[in-house]
């Protein structure tokens, strides 16, 4: 293949992938419309900002770090309507984005994102990365904090998101620049359904117990000579 006719990945690529595994599972956790900016700022440094900072780092294939932003509003919106759609009853949640229920909340989503993402990256791009454990903080207005990561030739973009209630909150990007140029085709498949897979999972016992109830029954008539 001529290298000037190859498909190129680079970061924006990267980039658009990870903003849409955000609105896709914050967007079924929520049940709301979750969508993003069209346009997409180049910044110098990623950094946790208030009032509620979440961030993950990657490694492997390509190295990074993943940033969340969300304000109080954006926050406790998400957070509502995850635990509503969860079946919880409102008089229970809790009032204050400051809560240990909100952050434990936003980080599971968090995990549930970056995990989409590397899913995608292991069959779109054929490469493999792994995460650690999302970190949340609910931060104080009046306090920044930066997040250094060793990255030889890091590359930064800020992307604006909007809840269903245009509450806003911003997802960083950092990561070494890279481009993945493909060599071959090959078929990136579809990402397994998991309700599929646990209704299969479920099905293969009841199955079982069919099969032998239903022999039971045939050795019992035939016991009877009927």
């Amino acid at each position: 293949m001529n290298t000037s006719d190859a498909t190129v990945y680079g970061t924006e690529d990267i980039l658009r992938s990870l903003c849409n595994s955000v609105t896709k599972v914050l967007s079924i956790a929520t049940q709301s419309q979750i969508h993003y900016s069209g346009m997409v700022q180049r910044i110098t440094k990623t950094c946790l900002k208030p009032d509620i900072g979440c961030f993950v780092l990657f490694d492997g294939g390509f190295s990074g770090l993943v940033v969340i932003n969300f304000s109080a509003s954006a926050a406790m919106e998400l957070y509502e309507s995850y635990m509503l759609h969860m079946g919880m009853d409102k008089l229970g949640l809790a009032t204050s984005h400051t809560s240990d229920e909100v952050g434990n909340v936003m980080g599971e989503l968090m995990n549930q994102i970056v995990g989409d993402f590397t899913g995608k990256v292991a069959r779109e791009l054929q490469t493999h990365i792994t995460q650690n454990q999302p970190k949340m903080l609910a931060l104080n207005k009046q306090v920044m904090l930066s997040v250094d990561t060793n990255l030889d030739k890091p590359e930064s973009r800020r992307v604006t998101f909007y809840t269903s209630r245009n509450n806003i909150f911003y997802l960083e990007l950092a990561m070494d620049r890279t481009e993945f140029i493909k060599l071959n085709d090959f078929e990136t498949g579809e990402a397994p359904d998991p309700d599929e897979l646990l209704a299969q999972v479920n099905g293969q016992p009841k199955a079982a117990e069919a099969v032998s109830a239903s022999s039971e029954h045939d050795d019992l008539l035939n016991s009877l000579g009927m």
